[in-house]
C-alpha cells in the first residue's frame, strides 16, 4: 500500500478590520463598572463587538458561529443582549461573562426586529418569514407564534401597562395583538407603503410611524377597555429627507425622537410635555387675542379660535450631519439632561454626538469617532511581510499595516484607490499600484509617502516582485507591461537617501493586462490579457514563448509554483486550469467556485494553492492530484483577495463585508473522504432545516413539525424495565428459602454510579434544553404519562427539582386534561400531587421570604455599623452629592 499525501487543516483564527456590520443595528449598552453612554454594541459579521467609544477600543466580543447578525437588542436591566441571526436563531448573551446561556430557534429566516418587555422577562422577535414569536426568557421557551403579516416584520413594541403588542411590517399594516388570547384585534391601514419604524410617545397614548415617504404619521390611541381601543390620525410631521425612513428611535423617556433616511442627515425632534404644550397654547391664545384687539376697537366677547397642529407638540430640535450615510441610530438620555446619540455609518464607522435638548436649538458636538480599526471602503489588496509578522491592507482611500499577532494597526496612511501592493525587500517600504495608474512608495518607519510615480495611463492591475528582489514588474489596462529597478537616490529636502523605482523596459501588448507574474527561476513572465488568454514570455529577451487559451472569460488571477513547473489560472468563468510550463499543456480544468475566481496563490514550497471567489468561499486545491482539499467558509460577501504568509502558516483574506479574516494552519490532518462526507451531511442538514422549523406553543397542528428529544421516552422505558426486574425479585424472594441476590442493574445506571432508575429519569429531564422541554413533553405518548405523574409525586415529596417538576406537571395536565380526568386509576395520584405540590411550593416560598428578610437585615446592620450604603442607594446619593457640589461651584464662580 502506497503512502497517502497528508494535508493539514486551516482554521479560522480571528476577524478584524470591521467596526460595524452593514446588515444589522447598534445599541448603547452599560458594562459592569462602566458609565452610561460609554459603550456601544455593534453587529460585526457573525459576532457582536462592544466598543468603548471614549478610547476607541474593542472591549468585548460576543462570539457567533456561522450566520451573520441581523439584529440586536439590549435588555432593560442592561445585563443581557439578545442577538438575532440570519438563519432565524436568537441567542441571549450576558454582558458580565460574554457567554451565551440561552438560545431560541423558531424562525425560518433572518430576524428583522426584537424588543424586550418592560420587565425583561419576555422577548418579541419579528422575522423576514413574516412571523412574530414571543419568548419566555426565564423558562427559556417559546410562548406563542403570531401570524398575520404578509411581508417582513420591521418593528415590534410591548405596551408597559397592558398585555398588548404592536407590530409593523413592509405589508403597510400596523397590527395590535392581544397577548392573552394571541389574536390580532386591530389593524391600522392608513399607510400607502411599507412601514419601516414606529415609536410610542406620551405615556403610550400616541404612536408615531415612519413609512417610505417623507411623512411621519402620528396616531392618537384611546383605550376604551382592556382590549378595545381606537386609533385616530392626529396629523403628520414632514421630514427634510424625501426617501424612506431607515430607522426611527427615541430615548427611554420618549422625549427626543431621532429619524434618518438613506442619506447622512439625522433629524432630531423634541416631544413636549403636557405642561410645555399648555404653556405654548396659552401663549398662542394671548398672541391671537392681542392681534384681534388691535384690529377691533370694541372688546371681544368670544376668545379667538387658535389653530393647533402636531408641529406644536413635536418640535424640530436640530439636525446632525454625519460624515457618511447613516445605517442606524440610537439615543440615550443622561441624568444631567444631556442626550447622547450614536450613529453607525455605512462606511464602517461609528460616530457619537452629545447635545442638550433643553437649550432650545442646541448644537450637536461630535464626541468620538471610531475609524482606526477598519477601512472606509473595501480592501482590494493584501500582502504579507517577509518575516510573517506584518500584514498590509489597502482600500480606496487608506493603506494600513497590521501586527499579525495582536491584530492592532501599526500604521495608517492616506493613499489613492489601491489595486495591488507588495512589501519592498527589507520590509521598510511598501509599494502600491493604483486605479489611476500610479505607483506610490511609502516608508513604514515615518508613515510618509516617499514618491508617486506616473507609471501607466490606465488602471495598474498587477505588480510582482522580481525573484532576484532587485525590481518589480507592473501590468496595466493601457496594454503595457513595464519593468522597474529599485534605486537609492538622495532626497533633496532631507539630504538622506531614499528608495525609488527606475523604468527599464516596456512590453507592448494588444489587450489590457489583468495580471503579471514572474516564474521563481526568473526565466519566464506570465501575463493574463483581456482576450481570455495567458501569454508567457522569456524574461531576458521578452520573446513570446507560450499562449495558454481555453478560458471562456478573462483570467483574473494566476500564480506559478515554486519549482516553475506549473501555472494555475483562475477566471471569471468560475474555472481554475492547471497548466504545465514546459509545453503549455492543460493538465486539468476544475470547476472551482459558483462565481468569478478573484484570487489565486500557491502555498510556498508546495503544489497546493488557494482560490478566493465571489461566492464568499476560499478553497484549497492540490495541483498534482487535482483534488479539492478543503473550503474555508466565514465571509458573508464576495472575497476580493487573500495573502499567504511566506511560511505558509497563515492566510489573510478580505471581503466586501468589510472584514479581514486570519486563518491559521493547524496540526490536524485532513482525510479527504471524511471531508467530502462532512460536506454532504452539512448540505443534507441545511436542506432539512429549510423544510422544518421548531414548533412554538400557540401554533395550530400542522403549522410545523416538532423536533423532539426522545431521551425522556427512553429513560421511562429503562425505568419500567428496572422496576419490573425489582418486582420480580421481590416476588421471588417471598417464595425462596435463601436470600436471593439483587438483579444486575442496567449498564447505563452502573456507569452513572449505580443511581436509582427514578433518579435517572429526573437527570434526563434536567438535561433537556429548557426551550425544547415542552416540545419533548408534547409528543410523549399518553401511556407514558401515568408513570411520569407517579414519579413526579415522589420527586415533590423528596423536594427534588420542585420548580422543574411543577413546570412539567402543569404542562402535562394542560395537554392531557381529558384522558387524565377520566382515568379512575389516576385520581388518587392527582389528589396526592395537589396536596404535595401546594405544601412544597409554599415551603419553598417561605424559605425564600426568610432568606430575603435575613439579607435585608444584614444589609441594614452593615450600613449602620460601617456607615456605608449598598448598591443603588449609594449610587443615587453619590450622584445627588455631585449635583449639589456642581451647584455650589457655579454659585461661587457667579459671585466671583
Amino acid at each position: 500500500m502506497g503512502l497517502t499525501k497528508q494535508y493539514l487543516r486551516y482554521a479560522a483564527s480571528a476577524v478584524f478590520g470591521v467596526i460595524g456590520g452593514q446588515k444589522a443595528n447598534m445599541a448603547y449598552v452599560t458594562l459592569r463598572g462602566g458609565e452610561r453612554g460609554r459603550h456601544v454594541a455593534v453587529a460585526a459579521c457573525e459576532h457582536v463587538f462592544i466598543w468603548d467609544v471614549r478610547k476607541g477600543e474593542k472591549v468585548m466580543i460576543l462570539p457567533g458561529q456561522k450566520h451573520e447578525v441581523t439584529f440586536l437588542c439590549p435588555s432593560p436591566d442592561g445585563v443581557h443582549v439578545a442577538v438575532g441571526y440570519e438563519d432565524g436563531a436568537v441567542r441571549i448573551f450576558s454582558l458580565l461573562s460574554g457567554e451565551s446561556a440561552v438560545s431560541f430557534n423558531g424562525h425560518k429566516s433572518a430576524v428583522s426586529a426584537m424588543r424586550y418587555d418592560a420587565l425583561g422577562a419576555r422577548l418579541a422577535t419579528g422575522s423576514r418569514d413574516t412571523d412574530v414569536i414571543v419568548w419566555d426568557i426565564i423558562n427559556e421557551s417559546g410562548l406563542y407564534r403570531l401570524r398575520g403579516h404578509k411581508d417582513v416584520v420591521t418593528q415590534v413594541l410591548f405596551l408597559k401597562d397592558r398585555n398588548l403588542l404592536v407590530t409593523s411590517s413592509k405589508d403597510s399594516f400596523v397590527k395590535w395583538w392581544d397577548l392573552d388570547t394571541q389574536h390580532c384585534f386591530k389593524t391600522l391601514v392608513g399607510h400607502r407603503s411599507e412601514v419601516w419604524g414606529m415609536v410610542l410617545l406620551n405615556q403610550e397614548n400616541r404612536l408615531l410611524t415612519g413609512s417610505a415617504d417623507s411623512e411621519l404619521r402620528a396616531w392618537d390611541i384611546n383605550y376604551l377597555q382592556e382590549r378595545i381601543l381606537s386609533c385616530q390620525k392626529a396629523g403628520s410631521i414632514l421630514r427634510e429627507a424625501r426617501d424612506r425612513v431607515v430607522s426611527l428611535a427615541a430615548d427611554a423617556k420618549a422625549r427626543v425622537l431621532a429619524c434618518h433616511g438613506n442619506d447622512s442627515v439625522l433629524e432630531l425632534f423634541a416631544v413636549l410635555s403636557e405642561e410645555e404644550v399648555q404653556k405654548r397654547r396659552t401663549k398662542k391664545t394671548k398672541k391671537a387675542q392681542k392681534k384681534e384687539a388691535a384690529k377691533e376697537a370694541e372688546p371681544m366677547e368670544e376668545e379667538p379660535v387658535v389653530e393647533w397642529s402636531l408641529q406644536d407638540e413635536i418640535v424640530r430640535l436640530t439636525h446632525i450631519k454625519a460624515s457618511a450615510k447613516i445605517r442606524w441610530v440610537d439615543c440615550l438620555s443622561c441624568a444631567s439632561g444631556e442626550l447622547k446619540v450614536a450613529l453607525l455609518l455605512q462606511n464602517n464607522t461609528i460616530e457619537t454626538y452629545s447635545l442638550k435638548p433643553s437649550d432650545g436649538k442646541p448644537d450637536a458636538n461630535k464626541t468620538a469617532r471610531i475609524t482606526l480599526a477598519g477601512h472606509r471602503t473595501d480592501v482590494r489588496t493584501l500582502a504579507f511581510s517577509s518575516d510573517n509578522m506584518a500584514v498590509l491592507s489597502a482600500s480606496g482611500d487608506t493603506v494600513k499595516v497590521w501586527n499579525r499577532s495582536t491584530l492592532q494597526v501599526i500604521r495608517t496612511m492616506a493613499c489613492e484607490y489601491a489595486l495591488c501592493s507588495l512589501f519592498v525587500p527589507g520590509d521598510r517600504q511598501i509599494i502600491l499600484g493604483t486605479k489611476s495608474g500610479k505607483l506610490q512608495i511609502f516608508e513604514l518607519a515615518s508613515g510618509s509617502l516617499l514618491e508617486t510615480v506616473d507609471a501607466h495611463k490606465g488602471s495598474l492591475w498587477s505588480v510582482c516582485l522580481a525573484p532576484d528582489q532587485r525590481g518589480i514588474v507592473t501590468g496595466s489596462a493601457d496594454k503595457t507591461v513595464k519593468f522597474w529597478d529599485f534605486e537609492l537616490i538622495k532626497d533633496e529636502s532631507t539630504g538622506q537617501k531614499r528608495l525609488t523605482v527606475k523604468h527599464t523596459r516596456t512590453l507592448q501588448l494588444e489587450e489590457d493586462v489583468l495580471c503579471v507574474k514572474f516564474s521563481p527561476d526568473h526565466r519566464l513572465l506570465a501575463v493574463s490579457l483581456l482576450d481570455c488568454t495567458v501569454k508567457v514570455f522569456y524574461t531576458d529577451s521578452l520573446k513570446f514563448f507560450l499562449s495558454l487559451y481555453g478560458h471562456k472569460l478573462p483570467v483574473l488571477c494566476l500564480d506559478i509554483s515554486h519549482d516553475s513547473t506549473l501555472i494555475a489560472t483562475g477566471s471569471a468563468d468560475r474555472n481554475v486550469k492547471i497548466w504545465g510550463l514546459d509545453f503549455g499543456d492543460c493538465h486539468r480544468s476544475m470547476f472551482a467556485h459558483d462565481d468569478s475566481v478573484m484570487f489565486l496563490q500557491f502555498v510556498p514550497k508546495t503544489h497546493l494553492f488557494f482560490t478566493a471567489g465571489k461566492d464568499k468561499k476560499i478553497k484549497q486545491w492540490d495541483a498534482d492530484k487535482f483534488e479539492h482539499i478543503q473550503t474555508l467558509e466565514g465571509h458573508h460577501r464576495e472575497v476580493w483577495c487573500l495573502a499567504i504568509s511566506p511560511s505558509g502558516d497563515h492566510i489573510v483574506s478580505a471581503s466586501h463585508d468589510k472584514s479581514l479574516r486570519l486563518w491559521e494552519r493547524t496540526r490536524e490532518p485532513i482525510i479527504l473522504e471524511e471531508e467530502r462526507e462532512t460536506e454532504r451531511e452539512a448540505e443534507f442538514e441545511e436542506s432539512i432545516g429549510k423544510e422544518e422549523a421548531p414548533v412554538v406553543p400557540g401554533e395550530t397542528q400542522g403549522e410545523a413539525a416538532p423536533c423532539t428529544d426522545i431521551r425522556i421516552m427512553e429513560a421511562l422505558e429503562l425505568y419500567k424495565e428496572e422496576f419490573g426486574k425489582l418486582e420480580e425479585h421481590k416476588y421471588a424472594s417471598m417464595t425462596a428459602v435463601n436470600k436471593l441476590p439483587l438483579p444486575k442493574p442496567n449498564p447505563i445506571l452502573a456507569a452513572l454510579g449505580n443511581i436509582s432508575p427514578s433518579r435517572y429519569v429526573l437527570d434526563v429531564i434536567k438535561k433537556v434544553r429548557s426551550s425544547e422541554l415542552e416540545v419533548s413533553l408534547l409528543v410523549l405518548p399518553f401511556p407514558y404519562v401515568p408513570q411520569l405523574l407517579t414519579l413526579f409525586n415522589s420527586y415533590i415529596q423528596q423536594g427534588l427539582e420542585v420548580e422543574l417538576v411543577c413546570r412539567c406537571l402543569f404542562f402535562l395536565l394542560k395537554i392531557h386534561f381529558g384522558p387524565i380526568s377520566s382515568n379512575q386509576m389516576l385520581l388518587s395520584v392527582v389528589d396526592d400531587l395537589r396536596s404535595n405540590t401546594v405544601s412544597k411550593v409554599q415551603e419553598i416560598r417561605d424559605v425564600m421570604g426568610f432568606n430575603s428578610a435575613a439579607l435585608q437585615f444584614l444589609q441594614r446592620e452593615i450600613e449602620s455599623k460601617e456607615d456605608v450604603m449598598f448598591f443603588a442607594d449609594a449610587t443615587g446619593q453619590l450622584a445627588a452629592k455631585k449635583r449639589k457640589r456642581r451647584k455650589r461651584e457655579r454659585a461661587i464662580l457667579t459671585i466671583a
